[in-house]
């Protein structure tokens, strides 16, 4: 049976990435492409429908991203999202202009004519808007079928070829994702059989085929994403993959003994792994600047791993746990103007003179999807759970040298926050949760004894894919006892503060 696919081109809207979210839970597969993908880079995936996303710009303006050609010779059922319809409009004879008045934020539309696209639904509906243009005068057999206040063609039609001034994707659109339903059953005829299992037995028969009778090397750093790949390979090839586990020395308390024995002892992977703790410590000596930790960090990782290949090999292939997220802004419209905030997180970059074949068997998948993968495959919820945390780990938690001291400190206090978070329930609610430690003295008394010691910061998010973030609103008894608990059994902290600051201005790691 082959799976169904829906094309999502991105025209810069920051909601593209969601459209495709969307997709995808309604059980259909896609795949965001930038906006000037050709009909070469599409026609693999033999697409139902294609979907334009929104954008910043407008479409009359000079160098506007404008609509491929392939997108209405191909006849295939096409929806346009903002940007997306007015793309249609423009590309179709129809007219685009400034509106008088913008619409910016909640809204409401009435649905006057029926179309498979509002099937199920209610002739008023709240939507969400976002947008400073507006279309003047609909292409020629084009038919209006709701208004809104300032938008008198809230959405159109012709056909299978469709466009919504609002925005589906969004939450603030409560029936949006009916909406997106209906365009992919009802107007593209999709069957919904993009699913968890699916995706396992094809990669699974994918990666026999590719890797035939020889061996994989994969960085396993007991995250989701690298323990997911592995899992899954070792599914399809056995013991032909060798994964290669490097203790920093930087990870959290109880990490290396937990990776050991999931994929040691449970899964009987043939784990390789490496204790470099002083290895890297010792390159950290002295180091102030978070970037140089980063560079340290990734330099050395390579050094590691580049012996251990050698030492285990000979292999041809190296496995990466790379997720959609990843490829997407690699590639696509918004990441070609995005500005650099700073070096990722993920431990260095392994050099091209390794001279491996990449396996990403994950690529196309979003961290909601990897997860499900991963508990399907049988890896627990400890692993499966994982908040995310930096290649550079603990050290980018220390704020100053990072010493053998500050690891230990740091690590404990770690330790207690992720305790007492996940005692109170609330673990699943956040994106991360962790300590800083500061290189800031305050004076303390405890019992009969002046203190001069260290600050402990404690963050904790929300977040859906950490572009962006809010701090947790936890509850303050929850602060209290991660407060007593950390000064009361962590030597070295006298005072410990919360991080009430969101993802912009801030980033969420403090380095």
């Amino acid at each position: 049976m082959s799976t169904d696919a829906v094309v999502v081109l991105d025209f810069g809207s920051q909601y593209s990435q969601l459209i495709a979210r969307r997709v995808r839970e309604a059980s259909v597969y896609c795949e965001l492409l930038p906006h000037d993908a050709t009909w070469s880079d599409v026609a693999p995936l033999r697409p139902r429908g294609v979907i334009l996303s929104g954008g910043p710009a407008s479409v009359y303006e000079p160098g506007a991203p404008q609509l491929p050609a392939w997108v209405l010779e191909s006849d295939l059922p096409v929806l346009g999202i903002c940007y997306g319809m007015q793309l249609l409009a423009h590309a179709l004879g129809g007219a685009v202009e400034p509106a008088a008045e913008r619409e910016y934020g909640p809204a409401t539309i009435e649905v006057f004519e029926p179309h498979p696209i509002f099937a199920g639904l209610p002739e008023r509906l709240d939507v969400w808007m976002s947008h400073g243009d507006r279309i003047a005068r609909l292409p020629e057999g084009f038919a209006p079928l709701a208004r809104s206040g300032n938008s008198p063609y809230a959405a159109m039609a012709r056909g299978n070829l469709i466009g919504l001034q609002f925005h589906p994707e969004v939450a603030h659109t409560p029936l949006g994702r009916v909406i997106l339903r209906n365009f992919l059953y009802d107007v593209c005829g999709c069957a919904g059989n993009w699913t968890a299992e699916s995706f396992i037995e094809s990669s699974i028969a994918a990666i026999r085929e590719r890797v035939g009778n020889d061996r994989v090397l994969l960085a396993l750093s007991g995250g989701v994403d690298s323990s997911v790949a592995a899992a899954l390979i070792h599914r399809a090839i056995g013991d032909q993959l060798t994964p290669v586990f490097v203790d920093t020395g930087l990870l959290r308390e109880g990490e290396p003994e937990t990776i050991k024995e999931v994929f040691g002892r449970h899964f009987k992977m043939p784990l390789v792994a490496i204790d470099a703790g002083e290895r890297f410590l010792a390159r950290l000596r002295g180091v102030l600047d978070p970037e140089e930790k980063r560079r340290i960090i990734g330099d050395e990782f390579v050094r590691v791993f580049e012996a251990a290949a050698v030492e285990h090999g000979p292999f041809r292939f190296l496995a990466q746990g790379t997720l959609y997220p990843d490829v997407i802004e690699s590639a696509t419209a918004v990441s070609k103007a995005a500005a650099k905030i700073k070096t990722h997180h993920n431990v260095g970059g392994l050099p091209a003179d390794l001279r491996f074949e990449l396996l990403e068997p994950l690529r196309f998948l979003f961290k909601d999807e990897v997860r499900t993968i991963g508990r399907l495959l049988g890896l627990p919820e400890e692993i499966v759970q994982r908040q995310p945390f930096p290649g550079p780990g603990l050290a980018v938690r220390i704020i100053g040298e990072v010493t053998p001291e500050a690891v230990t400190t740091v690590r404990r206090a770690d330790a207690i926050v992720r305790q007492e978070v996940e005692a109170a329930g609330l673990s699943a609610e956040l994106w991360q949760f962790f300590a800083v430690l500061l290189p800031v003295r305050t004076t303390g008394v405890m019992g009969d004894y002046r203190t001069y010691a260290q600050v402990c910061a404690i963050r904790a998010v929300t977040s859906e894919d950490a572009m962006t973030a809010d701090w947790a609103r936890v509850p303050h008894e929850l602060l209290a006892r991660i407060s007593n608990r950390i000064v009361n059994e962590v030597p070295g902290i006298n005072r410990v503060v919360y991080d009430v600051t969101s993802k912009p201005p801030a980033t969420i790691e403090w380095e």
